[in-house]
């Protein structure tokens, strides 16, 4: 036969039990102190900044950068277009918008080299410039008697 329980066990476990569960939900659910929302906030604002230090900020700088260098494209200049077509520019045309109109130098047009080929792209696809060309005075009054 099993032992008997003494009934004082379980009323001592009774009483830690109602003065045990009140406080855990009090905890849990911020009963005791007003300021359990703050250390969440400190993380989020932390993972936030790691996230723009490290991802956002130095993306737009390079893409800044990218579209300075595209803006100083000039005749002579070795380029790689979004495509892969490797290419000399030969002619840079502006395109305007006419009266009231804002200029979008990305889509100006310009004309490259590749081979025997001439071909006509827009400023905005080209991925990169390969070399920079050092004389364009010359390479100008080349090109326009050829």
């Amino acid at each position: 036969m099993a032992p008997a329980l003494s009934l004082t066990h379980s009323h001592d476990f009774r009483m830690m039990n109602t003065g045990l569960f009140p406080a855990l939900l009090a905890i849990q659910f911020g009963g005791l102190g007003g300021g359990t929302l703050a250390p969440f906030l400190v993380q989020l604002v932390a993972i936030f900044a790691i996230f723009y230090f490290l991802l956002i900020r130095p993306q737009q700088q390079q893409k800044k950068k990218h579209e300075d260098a595209l803006r100083n494209i000039k005749r002579g200049d070795q380029i790689i277009t979004a495509g892969g077509i490797v290419g000399e520019v030969v002619h840079v045309r502006e395109t305007s918008t006419g009266e009231g109109g804002t200029a979008r130098p990305l889509e100006d047009h310009i004309t490259i080299k590749s081979a025997e080929s001439r071909l006509i792209i827009e400023r905005g696809r080209i991925a990169r410039i390969v070399g920079v060309s050092t004389a364009p005075a010359a390479r100008g009054s080349d090109a326009t008697a050829g």
